[in-house]
């Protein structure tokens, strides 16, 4: 049986440690940082339909092509594939649903600087996104 434990205090840490204890030989144990919130997946798309609506220096790119872009500009790894034609690759990546907490908060103020030097209107006023530790 899987478990999944949020460690926010002693008490998750002490449950994770006695499910270890008990845990069969051969289990696995992975422990990574907490991935972001829908909260911050649903500001990411508003802010970039509104830097699509925009079209800022003149670029008609769809809200996913920006996030791909403003992906890109943080160093967030993108492969190429052949196509099937055999002579076109394309991108493959650029998953912002594997980003963390941190990595997130990072997108969405990435998204807001560059929308507020371009003069980007934002329909839903960009919070100041902490880090998360």
């Amino acid at each position: 049986m899987a478990q999944t434990v949020i460690l926010r205090g002693d008490s998750q840490r002490a449950f994770a440690k006695a499910l270890i204890d008990r845990a069969p030989v051969d289990a696995v144990v992975t422990i990574k940082q907490a991935s972001r919130t829908t909260e911050q997946n649903a500001k990411m798309w508003a802010m970039l339909s509104d830097v699509a609506r925009a079209k800022p220096e003149g670029r008609h790119w769809t809200a996913e092509t920006w996030k791909c872009a403003f992906m890109h500009y943080l160093g967030h790894q993108v492969q190429f594939c052949m196509g099937l034609d055999g002579a076109s690759p394309f991108p493959i990546g650029f998953h912002s649903s594997r980003l963390t907490k941190a990595q997130m908060a990072d997108l969405i103020t990435c998204i807001q600087e560059y929308g507020d030097r371009h003069g980007v209107k934002w329909i839903d006023e960009p919070k100041h996104w902490v880090h998360a530790a």
